[in-house]
């Protein structure tokens, strides 16, 4: 056989049974020797220990206690094995950052690390732990101090190490232990990867909500932990939740434990992940608030406005799901499919809170707006609306279809932002649809049109109204979706709780409650009976003169009184 011929593997084995047998230093020294001559070809990625008079064996691995280790450091391997080669390790790695590395897949029998090498083996306590564990990392290769690892299958079956690595491993393995108990992460006791989690539904809320997120891309991304069968999305005190069950509780696991705290665009659209009380979800409709993967056959309930994507009344774990219709808070229906997402970066334990570098979609700024009630809509109606989500320029209500209007935004971020936030909102009693049109723009009618027709194209770019039209405004960081209580402000001194309480009384709205902020007597929330008639009340009394000077400002609030 040629020395180029040969193979790492075959080196060892070959190795390991010559050195089972008694030699001499000078014996061993040779075979050390012919081993580096037979490896020539190969490069530099196997060494050797130092020759030593004991006898020696590649399942049998000396204690690793600072002046006894192991230097071997391994090709790649292909063949699953329970233990597993880890390089490219920080100099000054603890044993602890090792083991949480493999914690989330299961528990960790045995430890050695070779500082000096920056490599460590460990031996997960099963081999199904192990390859769950490796299929992970070769997709989302994880860092420890900014310093990517790298894990591949070791030669060895098994780790023989004395008591006193053994212990240093429980040990390590209980501080981790420990930590994630107190997080809600558990590792399976028998090392046949994760325990089953409290469930394989996952509750997801999205804080700071710049951009819209789709069921598309909650399916995107959590998609790459595991198979999703189905996903709810909702509002709840006032921000924007979803409901997402994986086929297994492991998957949910892997998930919350990799993406809870970060952001799906930069600097915004925080995940917020917690494990749901519920076992599993009875999706009712496939449409744009709710999907169930394993049904094509489902229905729309698009002829419904007022069906709910699942039954109010039906309970899981003795939990009631809550209700959900048209006043919910949906994602837009148009689908972004394949936006780029990196692998998600770091461990699993306290994931940095980084971008998913998902790319926010480009679309354009005009938004068609159906199933308005053609006697009660007005182009300056559709303006103050859309106007809490950004500076709208235009508005047209078609003249053969009165039910139908375009509303041009300022542009394609402001337009996302209130399709996500007013589609299936009710106005003037019917359940709005809000999508995305194919205009670029809004053309302003023609010379020698109609008066009607004039008057239902109104061109709002230079209103003194637009809230966004400043730069770095606080106004972009109180965004929030309807709401039965809205947010009062640029109140003058002389209003008082009941002259605002019959402002809104005297027009037919039903005043629940109202308080004033008390470092600021210029605000106060007020509390309507209904999402619906908040947005008619905001509609209609949104820059209401008050005083001579002051005009009221009215908008959607996240709190509650």
């Amino acid at each position: 056989m040629l020395f180029s011929d040969v193979t790492n593997q075959e080196v060892s084995s070959r190795f390991s049974v010559e050195a089972a047998e008694p030699h001499g230093p000078k014996q061993l020294f040779l075979l050390l020797i012919i081993a580096r001559l037979l490896l020539s070809d190969h490069g530099p990625e196997f060494t050797f220990p130092a020759a030593r008079s004991e006898n020696m064996s590649s399942a049998h691995l000396s204690p690793v206690d600072g002046t006894d280790r192991l230097c071997v450091s391994e090709r790649a391997q292909c063949i699953p094995s329970p233990v597993l080669h880890l390089r490219q390790l920080p100099a000054d790695i603890s044993e602890q950052e090792v083991v949480a590395l493999a914690h989330p897949f299961g528990t960790v029998s045995k430890l050695i690390t070779l500082r000096t090498k920056n490599q460590a083996f460990l031996e997960m306590a099963s081999e199904e732990a192990a390859i769950t564990m490796v299929n992970y990392y070769t997709s989302a290769p994880p860092t420890i101090r900014n310093q990517p690892v790298y894990i591949q299958y070791s030669n060895h079956r098994e780790l023989k190490t004395d008591n006193t690595s053994n212990q240093r491993a429980q040990v390590a393995m209980q501080a981790i232990s420990t930590a994630a108990l107190h997080s809600g992460n558990m590792a399976s006791g028998d090392g046949r990867g994760l325990v089953p989690a409290p469930s394989a539904v996952l509750r997801i809320i999205v804080e700071n909500l710049f951009y819209p997120v789709t069921l598309e891309v909650l399916q995107q991304i959590f998609s790459k932990f595991g198979s999703v069968l189905k996903i709810i999305t909702f509002t709840r005190n006032n921000q924007f939740q979803a409901l997402l069950q994986f086929s297994d509780a492991v998957h949910a696991q892997h998930a919350k434990a990799s993406l809870d705290g970060q952001n799906i665009y930069n600097g915004c659209c925080t995940l917020r992940i917690d494990f749901s009380k519920l076992s599993a979800l009875n999706v009712k409709y496939n449409n744009d608030k709710s999907r169930d993967f394993t049904r094509a056959d489902l229905p729309t309930g698009e002829l419904d406005p007022t069906a709910t994507a699942f039954d109010p009344l039906c309970v899981f774990s003795g939990v009631a799901l809550p209700p959900y219709g048209a006043a919910a808070f949906p994602p837009t229906f148009h689908q972004h499919t394949g936006l780029p997402m990196a692998t998600v970066p770091g461990s699993l334990v306290s994931p940095p809170r980084v971008a998913l570098q998902m790319a926010p979609p480009a679309v354009h700024s005009v938004l068609l707006v159906s199933n308005l009630d053609p006697e009660r809509v007005s182009p300056h109606c559709l303006f103050i609306l859309f106007g809490v989500y950004g500076d709208v320029q235009r508005v047209k209500i078609l003249f053969n279809k009165k039910e139908n209007a375009l509303v041009q935004m300022s542009d394609a971020t402001q337009a996302q932002l209130a399709m996500s936030h007013l589609n299936g909102q009710r106005l003037h009693g019917n359940v709005i649809r809000v999508t995305l049109s194919k205009h670029p723009v809004v053309q302003l009618p023609r010379v020698g049109a109609g008066p009607e027709e004039q008057t239902l194209t109104q061109d709002f770019s230079g209103s003194a109204l637009h809230r966004f039209k400043k730069p770095g405004s606080k106004n972009f960081n109180n965004i929030f979706p309807p709401s039965a209580t809205l947010h009062l402000s640029n109140i003058p001194s002389s209003g008082s709780e009941e002259t605002l309480k019959d402002l809104f009384s005297t027009r037919g709205f039903s005043v629940k409650a109202f308080k004033f902020f008390q470092k600021d007597r210029k605000m106060a929330l007020l509390q309507l009976a209904s999402v619906e008639e908040a947005i008619e009340a905001l509609i209609e009394l949104h820059d209401h003169q008050l005083d001579h000077n002051q005009h009221l400002r009215v908008s959607f609030s996240k709190y509650t009184i």
